[in-house]
């Protein structure tokens, strides 16, 4: 045990040293695939003896642990909100009652990006990340320090420095803009609605139960204020600088101005370049730098007197909507878009936009050859936020949705509580059957080398595949006779198809394009299940009781495996050999559960329901989905499904407590 426990404290100290070089220093001084083989090795380590994990220990970073509510926290010092302002002229008398305020002393600011985010405090002690508070009233907030324990940015322990026992930090967690991107398209793609802009999106994330999904998301932080029971410095300024020297991340953005002069240069230079960062601003934080001097301004009611935000103007323009056309998804949503006259905006030349669905066309009251307002939303992506209906033309007609698929002339639908329509032909329309494909064959998915959009397009063209089971029967004569390819292009399509039959089962499962299971959730149903034909097999009441299924996704499964075509399709990929089952699994522990079976079900405070799935199977015990007379325990959490606990009271199940599950394995942890 002494090794094992030296084992873990080792790996726990070069994970936490590694992970500094790479988010502090910029030095990557291993592979990706040393770090996450390291990282395994101590999760299976953790696993085996979870007795002897640390509190900080690096694999929090991928999170599994499950939130059921968020516990209100009341703050040791209140986060106040600052005073805004979008004028020059208020800047300055700012400025004015601040030398009042200091009867002439001579004063200097620190000038700071205002990050589009949402405010977190963090409390350390002995260096070592304890809790995670957002602001809520200002008064308390939400302690979400599990979620927060994924964001690789912030150190789960710093390194040795000259910090205090105790002390608090605060600053912003957001989305960046490629992170935000690549999440829309992947929502996009699985049917599910786009988020408004990275803010929301980094704050819903904050919320979510399942820390593996808030680590999926790949949030940032930037932390900008220090305080603790005695000053540890000063200076803001040097407040910054020694938060950046215990390795926590500050942005290098910040600027020391002696005049106001100064800080309107600061203002005018982040108004430019702000559409060039990676995340969003919405303005200039403007503090007075001496801690002496802002302990002497003081404080209003509800905000500091030493501190102001300066906020940008959203930027927009003018532009006349030439037209709107339609665009089918993988899913069969067909969305408008506006095709702009070419307008400049926020340093790009925007054309498109998007304008969502039917009910935004009406809300907007839109029509061709109206002079429409541009924004930025997020500073990146365009969109429509009004019209100038008193530049609207005499005979100008409402705009009417569309009643079939542009493409292939199907009647749309719409589902009663969604704002899409949708072509229900998904076997036969070109840019849903395409879509599909491209979907199948990503690199979130089965990877196919040789393999692209418009391979797919030809294929599908010439009558070779009409979905993505046909690609597993393709021969090299049809391949080898079509334009473009020749014989080492063809071997190379064919070894990546064959090379996908060894693709995991659950990137099979996301690939497979069910709608509204994106690559967590197809993860998540995976592990549940174990297999595809548990998953076909599994009733409703079954489904929603796998982590992170609702009601919607549990339906839309049943709505796919009910569905003869899928079927067929299925058949088409068991029968060239993909994986459909789970592989592997954790490493064996003890035989303290030979010969038994489980059912588990509802929410556990001590493990995920992820982490008792492999303690059963560790040592020895067999997980089952549904709750039968073969089976011997049903495991029972908080909130769990009340027609499980009704059956097994039936047929006689045992039904164990997350305590009595652990005490049939205490000699084994």
């Amino acid at each position: 045990m002494t090794d094992i426990r030296q084992q873990i404290s080792q790996l726990t100290e070069r994970l936490h040293y590694l992970n500094h070089r790479y988010y502090q220093d910029s030095v990557s001084e291993v592979s990706d695939a040393e770090f996450d083989a390291m990282l395994r090795q101590l999760q299976q380590l953790e696993s085996q003896h979870p007795e002897l994990a640390q509190p900080d220990s690096p694999t929090q970073r991928v999170g599994g642990s499950i939130t059921k509510e968020f516990r209100q926290i009341k703050h040791s010092y209140p986060m106040l909100s600052l005073g805004n302002t979008y004028s020059r002229e208020e800047l300055a008398e700012f400025d004015e009652r601040v030398r009042k305020g200091l009867n002439g002393e001579a004063f200097e600011y620190v000038c700071e990006l205002k990050i589009d985010g949402v405010a977190i405090s963090l409390v350390y002690e002995k260096g070592i990340l304890v809790q995670a508070i957002t602001r809520g009233d200002g008064v308390q907030g939400d302690e979400v320090t599990t979620n927060t324990k994924t964001i690789r940015s912030i150190p789960l322990r710093l390194q040795p420095g000259n910090y205090p026992e105790k002390f608090e930090v605060r600053g912003e967690i957001f989305m960046p803009f490629k992170v935000f991107d690549a999440l829309n398209v992947e929502r996009e793609d699985i049917g599910e609605a786009t988020m408004a802009n990275p803010r929301n999106a980094a704050s819903g994330t904050m919320k979510m139960q399942d820390s593996s999904i808030v680590a999926h998301r790949r949030l940032d932080c930037f932390l900008y204020y220090l305080l603790g029971e005695n000053r540890m410095s000063d200076s803001h300024s040097a407040s910054l600088q020694a938060m950046e020297s215990w390795g926590l991340p500050v942005s290098d953005s910040w600027r020391l101005c002696q005049t106001l002069d100064e800080v309107f240069a600061f203002i005018d230079h982040w108004d430019k370049q702000r559409f060039h960062l990676p995340m969003g601003i919405d303005g200039i934080v403007i503090k007075v730098n001496s801690l002496l001097h802002q302990e002497e301004l003081g404080f209003t009611a509800k905000i500091p007197r030493w501190a102001i935000s300066y906020k940008y103007q959203s930027e927009s323009a003018t532009t006349v909507l030439e037209s709107i056309s339609y665009q089918v998804g993988r899913t069969g949503a067909v969305t408008p878009v506006a095709n702009l006259r070419p307008v400049q905006l926020a340093g790009t030349k925007v054309k498109r936009a998007s304008l969502h669905n039917a009910d935004e066309i009406a809300r907007l009251d839109i029509r061709i050859g109206d002079w429409v307002f541009v924004e930025k939303g997020g500073e990146i992506i365009p969109k429509i936020t009004g019209v100038d209906t008193a530049k609207r033309g005499l005979f100008s007609q409402e705009t009417k949705f569309l009643h079939d698929c542009p493409v292939c002339g199907t009647a749309l639908v719409r589902t009663e509580g969604e704002a899409a329509w949708y072509c229900p032909n998904e076997q036969a329309c070109p840019p849903q059957v395409k879509g599909r494909m491209e979907h199948f064959i990503q690199r979130k998915a089965l990877n196919i080398d040789g393999l692209g959009a418009e391979t797919i397009d030809l294929l599908v063209e010439k009558g070779l595949v009409a979905n993505a089971g046909d690609l597993y029967s393709i021969q090299y004569e049809q391949l080898i006779a079509l334009d473009r390819f020749a014989d080492k292009s063809v071997r190379n399509l064919l070894a990546g198809i064959e090379k996908s039959k060894s693709v995991p089962f659950p990137k099979v499962l996301f690939g497979i394009g069910i709608r509204f299971v994106g690559a967590t959730v197809a993860e998540k149903l995976a592990e549940h299940f174990g297999s595809l034909d548990n998953i076909a097999k599994a009733s409703f009441e079954e489904l929603i009781q796998a982590p992170e299924i609702g009601e919607k996704i549990a339906r839309s499964v049943l709505a796919y495996f009910a569905d003869q075509k899928n079927q067929a399709f299925l058949e088409k990929l068991e029968k060239a050999g993909l994986q459909l089952a789970m592989t592997g699994g954790p490493a064996a522990e003890s035989e303290a559960l030979a010969g038994l079976s489980f059912v588990i079900s509802g929410v556990f405070s001590q493990f995920s329901r992820e982490e008792l799935q492999d303690k059963i199977k560790a040592n020895g015990g067999k997980l089952v989905s549904s709750v039968s007379a073969k089976v011997n325990y049903l495991l029972a959490g908080e909130n769990m499904g009340p027609a499980k606990l009704e059956k097994a009271s039936k047929l006689g199940v045992k039904i164990l407590t997350e305590q009595e599950f652990l005490d049939m394995l205490v000699p084994t942890i």
